[in-house]
C-alpha cells in the first residue's frame, strides 16, 4: 500500500460501503477471514485509516476533579504598598485582582494533597485504588525527592508508583495526557494528577514585571478507564528549548547553581521577557489546539467548555478570538488566582466542573503553554 489513497481504494474494493459502515461491518468482515495473514493486514489498514476501533480498546479519562488555594489572599492594593504598581495599572493589564499565597507551614506537597484529595472523594477512589501519581510543578518541595513520592507519602497511596514532570505552566496537560495514555495501554487502572505551586517564593517581591502575576494553589484529577468514546480524545505536545531563557529562573541547578552572588543578583527568582513570553504563548496555544481539534475530528463549533492557562486574561482572549470561542463557553478566574502555573488549569477545570458548567458528552479543551518554552493542548469528551 502506497498511503492513505490507495489503501482507501483497497478498503472499497473488499468492503463495499467502507465509508458508511465503518467499525460492526470490519469487525465482523475480519473475524470471517479465512487467512491469519490477511486479517492481520486488513486490521492494520482499517486501524491506520481510523476505520476501526479493536474490540480491546481502552479510552480513559478524568473521573474526578480536585483543587485547593490557601486562605491568604493578597489584593492588588497589597501590592500598592509593596511595590510602585497600581490596581489599575495590573487589572488593565493582566486583569488580576486578587491572588492567593502559601502559609509558611505549607509546602508544594501539602497543597497537591489537599486536592488530590478532593479529586480522589469525586472519582469515587480510595489510597489503595491509585496506582501511579503524576504531579506536575516548578517549585517542588525539594530537588529530590520527588513532591509526587512526598504526596504518595502523605496520601498513603502504598501501591503507587510516582514522578513529578516539569513542563512549566503547561504541566498538567502533559499530565494529563501521559496518564490517560498509561491507562489506555493497560499499565495503570487509576492515576493521580497534580499540577501544583507555591510560586511566591520564587518570585522576587521587588520586581512589580513579576511580583504581581503570580499565584499559589493545586488542582487534581484522578484518570481511569471510561466508556467508549468518552475521555481523551486527542492531545497535542510541543516544546521549543532555544526560547527557554525568556521565562526560566537562571541560577536553579547544576549549570549555575545557587550562590551568594547569585541571591545577591536576583538570578534565583522567576525572570520573564513578559512581550515576547505573550506572543509565543498566542501563537503556540492556538495552534496546538487547533491542531488537536483536527486529531479528534471536532469542530471549533463543537466546543462545550475551553479553559486555557489563566496566564493573564489579555492572552486568554486572543486565544478565544482566534478560536471563535463565545465568553459563556469559557471558563476564566486568572481575577481571583493569578498565574498558578501548572495548577492553573486543573483549578479552573474543578472550579468549572463544581459550578454545573461541565456536563456529560461535553466536548472540554485545554490548553497550556509556559516555561520551556512548552505547550499543550487536550480535548476530551466528558464523562
Amino acid at each position: 500500500m502506497q498511503g492513505s489513497t490507495d489503501s482507501q481504494s483497497w478498503i472499497s474494493s473488499v468492503l463495499p460501503g467502507a465509508a458508511s459502515c465503518r467499525n460492526q461491518c470490519f469487525t465482523h468482515y475480519i473475524k470471517g477471514t479465512e487467512s491469519t495473514a490477511n486479517h492481520l493486514c486488513l486490521s492494520s489498514i482499517l486501524i491506520r485509516e481510523g476505520l476501526l476501533i479493536m474490540e480491546n480498546t481502552r479510552f480513559a479519562g478524568i473521573l474526578g476533579t480536585g483543587h485547593y488555594a490557601p486562605e491568604k489572599i493578597l489584593t492588588n492594593a497589597d501590592l500598592e504598598k509593596m511595590v510602585d504598581t497600581s490596581d489599575e495599572w495590573i487589572r488593565t493589564r493582566t486583569g488580576i485582582e486578587t491572588r492567593h499565597i502559601a502559609a509558611q507551614s505549607e509546602n508544594t506537597s501539602d497543597l497537591c494533597v489537599h486536592a488530590a484529595k478532593q479529586a480522589m472523594e469525586a472519582a469515587g477512589v480510595t489510597a489503595d485504588d491509585i496506582d501511579f501519581i503524576l504531579v506536575a510543578t516548578a517549585s517542588p518541595d525539594y530537588v529530590v525527592p520527588s513532591t509526587a513520592c512526598l504526596v504518595q507519602d502523605k496520601l498513603g497511596c502504598t501501591h503507587a508508583g510516582a514522578m513529578d514532570i516539569s513542563a512549566g505552566c503547561s504541566g498538567y496537560i502533559y499530565a494529563v495526557a501521559v496518564a490517560s495514555n498509561m491507562v489506555k495501554a493497560g499499565m495503570y487502572k487509576h492515576i493521580l494528577v497534580i499540577g501544583a505551586e507555591i510560586l511566591s517564593r520564587l518570585v522576587n517581591w521587588h520586581d512589580r514585571s513579576t511580583c504581581i502575576l503570580f499565584g499559589d494553589g493545586a488542582g487534581a484529577a484522578v484518570i481511569g478507564e471510561t466508556e467508549e468514546g468518552y475521555g481523551l480524545l486527542a492531545s497535542d505536545l510541543g516544546s521549543d528549548g532555544s526560547l527557554g531563557k525568556i521565562l526560566d529562573i537562571p541560577a536553579s541547578g547544576v549549570a549555575e547553581p545557587v550562590t551568594h552572588r547569585a541571591i545577591d543578583s536576583g538570578r534565583i527568582y522567576i525572570h520573564m521577557e513578559g512581550p515576547e513570553v505573550f506572543k509565543a504563548a498566542v501563537r503556540h496555544m492556538g495552534a496546538t489546539t487547533l491542531k488537536t481539534l483536527e486529531k479528534a475530528g471536532v469542530e471549533k463549533d463543537d466546543i462545550d467548555m475551553f479553559i486555557a492557562h489563566q496566564a493573564n486574561n489579555r492572552i486568554i482572549q486572543a486565544i478565544a478570538k482566534r478560536l471563535q470561542v463565545p465568553a459563556d463557553h469559557m471558563w476564566v478566574n486568572v481575577d481571583r488566582f493569578g498565574n498558578t502555573s501548572a495548577a492553573s488549569v486543573g483549578i479552573a477545570l474543578d472550579e468549572a466542573v463544581r459550578a454545573g458548567k461541565v456536563k456529560h458528552g461535553d466536548i472540554v479543551v485545554l490548553t497550556g503553554f509556559g516555561a520551556g518554552l512548552t505547550w499543550g493542548c487536550d480535548v476530551m469528551r466528558w464523562m
